[in-house]
């Protein structure tokens, strides 16, 4: 049945009213200063950004067992006694399996606890309850009734993430999920997971070694590829400024990566050795393996090194996994010095991207990294040419090369 001319009207004008576009200069929007919350950690902070921003939605991945839950609790713990309403949203252990592990770090649970799978009963928080900040554990685990998949399906994940970004947005919450991974070492789910939420965080590293490295992938409120290092202690996850230790042992190529605003020295060993194989190793451990192909390759053309034969490894200390080209050169180093077995100077730092013709590329911010160098009591320093340096404002000595076989007939002669 056809409608009006006075119903159609009339549906057009409630449809008009439903819809009130508002369009405003960007000029005339005044900013509201908003203090962050503290997280408790000095590291965690610094990762993102400064501490939590009020309404904010972070999802924080990683390997079963690293410590993402731990992290979490004692965030729970410290912002509790500061006197925020924290509420701890738990699908996968039960209220005792949580207070035994709050027992365990001695931090103790002054905060709200719900063990449940059920995301909808948020919808009815009374009042009294309203937390500042929340944790929902995990987004893979929870589901909302309306939907008739399984937790953890595509359509789940997205609607459940959907339902937490309004549920911050609009009752001023700032709200962490924790993450499944895959065994590729991604947020399991739909892509976009991460590209609703404000912040996404890694937490890295090996188990063995009791170190951990929360590496932030995408901030809406800080830097990227931020850094924290912690250690695991029996008390919890411990922020660990003095590095040293973990990344520098003194026996290979040191190098400096940039992740986020901070400068980090970091140590690279290589291993060669001859192959019994048809078809020679070429592996590597925190390095692209990619990116180790083509430096054999270039140091074999270039160079005139024969690896053909030979199985190449190259391990980053204390599992640090890096992708900055930076680390290029120190690795080219360090597989030469293995190869001819022969040591590399004492106290000196190798920068610089290697190109396919041998040749040695900028990166960037190098004086940031050339001062975390000198800070920590480094001599001399291997560069690539052609960067604007003031070289009489730093204390160790650098040097300048345009080209790979220039660094190595330096070191070692031709």
């Amino acid at each position: 049945m056809m409608e009006t001319p006075s119903e159609y009207e009339e549906r057009k004008k409630r449809k008009d009213d439903q819809r009130k576009i508002n369009v405003f200069r960007l000029d005339d929007i005044t900013l509201v200063s908003r203090s962050r919350i503290s997280t408790g950690l000095e590291e965690f902070d610094l990762v993102l950004g400064g501490g939590i921003v009020p309404a904010s939605l972070i999802l924080i991945g990683g390997d079963p067992g690293i410590g993402k839950s731990t992290l979490l609790t004692q965030t729970a713990s410290f912002l509790a006694k500061g006197g925020q309403r924290v509420l701890y949203f738990s699908a996968e252990e039960s209220a005792e399996q949580v207070k035994l592990r709050v027992d365990r770090l001695g931090v103790g649970g002054d905060f709200h606890f719900i063990s449940d799978t059920d995301l909808s009963v948020l919808r009815d928080l009374p009042a009294a309850l309203k937390p500042k900040v929340m944790v929902v554990d995990s987004i893979q685990t929870v589901y909302l009734p309306e939907l008739s998949s399984s937790p953890g399906s595509v359509s789940q994940v997205r609607e459940c993430a959907n339902f937490l970004l309004r549920l911050a947005k609009e009752e001023d919450i700032a709200i962490f999920l924790v993450g499944h991974i895959t065994k590729e070492g991604v947020i399991a789910g739909p892509k976009v997971l991460e590209h609703l939420v404000d912040v996404v965080l890694y937490l890295e590293g090996e188990r063995e070694t009791g170190f951990r490295i929360l590496r932030a992938i995408k901030n809406r409120f800080g830097a990227v590829n931020e850094v924290g290092v912690f250690v695991m202690t029996e008390t919890g996850l411990q922020s660990h400024t003095k590095y040293e230790d973990l990344f520098l042992s003194g026996d290979g190529a040191v190098f400096c990566v940039l992740e986020g605003t901070r400068p980090i020295l970091v140590e690279v060993q290589a291993l060669v050795t001859k192959s019994y194989l048809a078809l020679p190793r070429r592996q590597s451990v925190g390095f692209d393996q990619v990116r180790l192909s083509l430096l054999c390759a270039i140091l074999e053309k270039k160079v005139g090194f024969n690896l053909s034969d030979r199985d190449v490894y190259v391990k980053v200390a204390g599992g640090f996994r890096t992708r900055d080209p930076s680390a290029d050169l120190a690795v080219a180093v360090a597989l030469v010095g293995s190869h001819i077995e022969r040591e590399l100077p004492e106290r000196s730092l190798f920068i610089g991207e290697v190109g396919l013709a041998g040749e040695l590329r900028p990166v960037r911010d190098l004086t940031l990294r050339l001062r975390e160098a000198e800070k920590k009591g480094f001599t001399k320093a291997f560069i690539p040419k052609g960067v604007d340096l003031k070289v009489k404002e730093f204390k160790l000595e650098i040097l300048s090369f345009s080209k790979l076989r220039e660094v190595i007939e330096r070191l070692f002669g031709p």
